[in-house]
């Protein structure tokens, strides 16, 4: 997203994911991990955001596992109930804070994101 500024990224995501998507922006993501180490992430799901196929999922777990340490915040903004759901249940994996948003809380998100 263009508000994105050196260790802070914000990924807005849309339709399905697939093991492609992943492939091309993961060498990115770790990039910047390399970069900064540690990293605050904005994973902003518009209405049309329908999930992971199984590819994606793996891909995306193993980033999560991968990089447990790394996120320093995560801020999770308009995804569906299932998903945050599924974040609230695996926060603990994670040492950094973890905040969920409504899409209508999008700059709220940046503004703690930033904080």
């Amino acid at each position: 997203m263009k508000e994105s500024s050196a260790g802070i990224v914000g990924l807005h995501v849309t339709g399905m994911l697939h093991e492609s998507d992943y492939a091309e922006f993961l060498p990115k993501l770790e990039e910047l991990f390399r970069e900064h180490g540690t990293l605050r992430v904005l994973f902003y799901a518009d209405s049309d955001f329908r999930g992971w196929d199984m590819s994606a999922a793996w891909q995306d777990a193993s980033l999560g596992f991968r990089h447990a340490a790394d996120f320093e915040r995560l801020a999770l903004v308009g995804a569906p109930d299932w998903v945050v759901w599924c974040v609230r249940l695996s926060a603990f994996l994670f040492k950094g804070e973890v905040r969920v948003f409504s899409a209508e809380e999008l700059q709220d998100a940046w503004h703690w994101l930033r904080g």
